[in-house]
């Protein structure tokens, strides 16, 4: 008999494809402004949003579909996800306008760490999609909230040392992620924000046409003057909630997808058929012992 102990969902050659796709769209959506001259109609980039999300939520159950076909996850699997994204969801507003302080980001480091990188990107989207109903915050803004939390998810996923690496250390490399993921976040979405913004000030607003080193230098100012104080309050949070409560959230949410056949390992003793009168092999399903 093998054994192996249970690791967050890998990818396979599906969910890599579809992921691929999702993510090239999102990242033409955030950066195609920086690369228009002065006589498109960049100001109108708002109106990207109904189009990015009819092309996202398809692309976004094709990965959830793709990661089921790579590793034989059931139903139990994806109600699991939906859970987690409710809970997000939930978490999101608590914080909400108080100095960046969103405690659903640490929740997402989490999960993606045990979900992996396909179902944690899927995790992500879909979490601040629901928030989004929630708190009434619909607008251009969304779809390209889904795509960043998405991304800043599916990082945790990606994560080295799943099989191994447990603990302290375990705990140390997740807040570290999350605080540097966190200023990503804050930084990407800046992207979105700054492009529809113009006219804010001389020295820091987009400037369409303008030569690519010049917006980006602009873009630092913008993000230096208008959220990096924003940021630093959810990553410092982000890193107390993971050293805190992370040791117990990792467990359960471990123990969870145990019980959902998440990466279920089945060996089997001895090669081929067995031979007449002998026997049938036993099937070994192997777990990670917590």
């Amino acid at each position: 008999m093998s054994t192996r102990p249970v690791r967050a969902v890998r990818l396979g050659p599906r969910s890599v494809t579809a992921l691929a796709l999702v993510s090239l769209i999102g990242l033409f959506a955030f950066c195609w402004p920086l690369f228009a001259d002065a006589g498109s109609a960049v100001t109108s980039h708002a109106g990207d949003a109904p189009w990015l999300f009819a092309a996202l939520l398809p692309l976004l159950v094709a990965v959830v579909v793709a990661t089921i076909a790579d590793c034989g996850m059931d139903a139990k699997a994806v109600a699991m996800l939906g859970v987690l994204a409710a809970v997000g969801a939930a978490l999101r507003p608590l914080g909400a306008g108080t100095a960046g302080l969103e405690p659903m980001f640490f929740l997402m480091v989490l999960s993606g760490r045990v979900l992996g990188p396909g179902f944690g990107f899927v995790l992500g989207a879909v979490t601040m999609f629901a928030s989004a109903l929630l708190t009434g915050g619909v607008g251009p803004w969304m779809p390209f909230q889904m795509l960043s939390m998405g991304w800043f998810t599916m990082g945790a996923g990606l994560l080295p040392g799943t099989a191994r690496l447990r603990g302290r250390g375990e705990l140390l490399m997740l807040s570290a992620y999350g605080f540097v993921a966190a200023f990503a976040y804050g930084t990407i979405m800046n992207l979105q924000g700054w492009v529809l913004l113009q006219g804010l000030s001389s020295g820091i607003s987009f400037q369409p046409g303008a030569p690519l080193d010049e917006n980006l230098v602009r873009f630092l100012a913008y993000v230096t003057a208008t959220s990096l104080g924003w940021d630093l309050g959810r990553a410092v949070l982000t890193v107390v909630l993971t050293l805190t409560v992370g040791r117990t959230l990792l467990k359960a949410l471990r123990r969870a997808t145990r019980r959902a056949n998440f990466e279920a390992q089945v060996t089997f003793e001895g090669p081929g058929r067995p031979s007449p009168g002998e026997p049938p092999h036993r099937t070994y399903v192997t777990y990670e012992p917590e």
